[in-house]
């Protein structure tokens, strides 16, 4: 249904019987099982992947390039990729995504929005600039 890259692998994991309080920054892949409170945000212009397990947790924002959620987020999420809604999946707060899969039973309490350009609309002008100074 959408064409997607080569999965990128989960490097690091919270556990589900581990609770974080502060914001946490990561490249490559994630899997939440436990309990963050506190933003959640990939590095800008890197491929991403953060799995929200169903037993997980998130009180902040989350921001990231593929995003798949089958557990809670109380907050804004950013997907500049995919976003992927599981049955379980529950969501409080405003949703911007590129493209979307949402899988019935799933559940958003706030405004989804479709944004080409959720995260990285800088980057790519400043391409199209040097590209054009070259020629």
């Amino acid at each position: 249904m959408f064409n997607r890259k080569a999965k990128s692998t989960i490097d690091s994991l919270i556990g589900s019987s581990t609770s974080i309080q502060g914001d946490v920054h990561f490249k490559g892949g994630l899997r939440i099982d436990g309990h963050v409170k506190g933003n959640v945000v990939a590095e800008v212009g890197q491929t991403s992947v953060l799995v929200i397990s169903e037993s997980a947790k998130v009180e902040g924002e989350v921001r990231v390039a593929h995003l798949v959620v089958n557990g809670e987020i109380a907050g804004n999420v950013f997907s500049s990729e995919l976003l992927e809604l599981q049955p379980k999946a529950r969501i409080t707060g405003d949703v911007n995504y590129k493209a979307l899969e949402m899988h019935s039973g799933a559940l958003v309490s706030g405004k989804l929005t479709h944004d080409q350009n959720v995260i990285e609309p800088v980057l790519k002008l400043a391409m199209t600039q040097s590209t054009q100074s070259v020629a």
